[in-house]
């Protein structure tokens, strides 16, 4: 990064056009530092105090942060149209194949992630890879990426010329989803628990079973493919009128082949911890807490998710997450042994045929739970019986 306050403006702007010029000049190329032709607009929108990210031959500009968690951020951008004086992008109309993603007005959802290992960069090439594998209405898609190299170092602009000092290399990831501005099923659901108001019991049917759908897609795949992850955290929500909420599967960070054969405690013991690390501990099924030292792990563990994804669509927490307010409760106890904790009352907001649905969903054993197809078959008798 430049000094800032070293030298006036029109020293900056010139090395600014320099770095436009060489960019230009090398499209598509590496050059300058190693770095991308995506890494270098990079570089110089940040020099040139701009808000705008390039991701391959397209620019986006930066319109505000919708929010951050570890080492990722994600921003609402607005695609900047090529131009003569702007670069030589093409517009995503030629890049996206399926042209319903496309957003009329321009605006998308950025994810930006802060790599400093090569395993943090494994991950995201892994999940830019998974999410390649998929193409499904309920599904989120990957519209774009780019991951470019970030060389650390401290420079002095010292009469035009470069001093530099020795340093190591990072990298940032960029990644591109049509954005959904209604939030998450997370922040919709704390919205409706906050005015003590709950969803319909057809926009809770309707919700989970487009959950339901995108989730077959997965795990009709060869091999099968579980989300690992599944929560309303990680749900989409656009509403629409007249109709029930659209639900968006998000995060394919933690997605893997769903199926796993366990033949040994070493084996055990590096399913739970890896589960410990891209599994959520609410949403997270009992063979990821306490794995046998013999087990056949398959798709049904996401089926344990929505098991608690559809209670907590219902009463804004996990079924289990009451034991970690208890003096000596345990989460991890309350999962291994299925204890279900209902809202207290006589009178709740939901048939007790959506409580017999969860339940039957959160079989603690593996082998007795039901699989996708059984749950879609359920759900859609419980939406002919209850539609309004």
């Amino acid at each position: 990064a430049f000094v800032k306050g070293i030298y006036p403006l029109p020293t900056a702007q010139f090395c600014c056009s320099f770095f436009r010029r060489h960019i230009l000049r090398n499209k598509g190329k590496k050059v300058i530092m190693g770095c991308t032709f995506s890494g270098l607009n990079t570089l110089y929108d940040a020099v040139n105090g701009g808000g705008d990210v390039w991701i391959n031959e397209n620019r986006f500009r930066i319109l505000r942060q919708l929010g951050e968690g570890g080492f990722a951020f994600v921003f609402l951008v607005k695609e900047v149209p090529a131009d003569n004086s702007s670069g030589p992008g093409t517009g995503l109309t030629t890049k996206v194949k399926d042209k319903s993603h496309l957003s009329e007005d321009g605006t998308y959802a950025m994810k930006k992630v802060l790599i400093q290992n090569n395993e943090q960069l494994e991950l995201v090439r892994e999940e830019i890879r998974v999410s390649s594998l998929f193409s499904h209405p309920n599904l989120l898609p990957l519209l774009d990426h780019a991951i470019i190299a970030v060389k650390v170092i401290d420079t002095i602009l010292c009469m035009c010329e470069f001093t530099t000092q020795e340093s190591s290399w990072n990298h940032e990831a960029y990644l591109l989803f049509p954005v959904h501005l209604d939030g998450t099923l997370l922040d919709n659901s704390k919205a409706m628990m906050a005015k003590k108001e709950f969803f319909s019991t057809s926009d809770v049917l309707q919700i989970f079973r487009q959950l339901c759908a995108g989730l077959k897609h997965m795990h009709s795949l060869e091999p099968p493919y579980a989300h690992n992850d599944v929560k309303p955290g990680n749900v989409l929500v656009t509403h629409r009128k007249g109709q029930s909420p659209l639900a968006i599967l998000m995060d394919f960070g933690s997605a893997r082949p769903a199926r796993k054969q366990i033949r040994s405690r070493t084996e055990a013991l590096q399913l739970q911890e890896w589960a410990a690390e891209h599994c959520s501990a609410p949403f997270r099924a009992p063979e990821f807490w306490d794995c046998p030292s013999h087990a056949d792990i398959d798709e049904r563990t996401d089926v344990w998710s929505l098991g608690c994804t559809l209670y907590a669509t219902m009463y804004g927490v996990s079924p289990f997450e009451y034991a970690l307010g208890e003096s000596g409760g345990s989460l991890q106890l309350a999962v291994l042994n299925a204890q279900i904790k209902w809202p207290a009352g006589t009178k709740l907001p939901y048939p007790e045929a959506l409580h017999q649905f969860v339940t039957w969903m959160l079989q603690p054993q593996a082998a007795v739970r039901p699989r996708i197809d059984d749950i879609i078959i359920h759900v859609d008798k419980l939406i002919a019986k209850f539609s309004s």
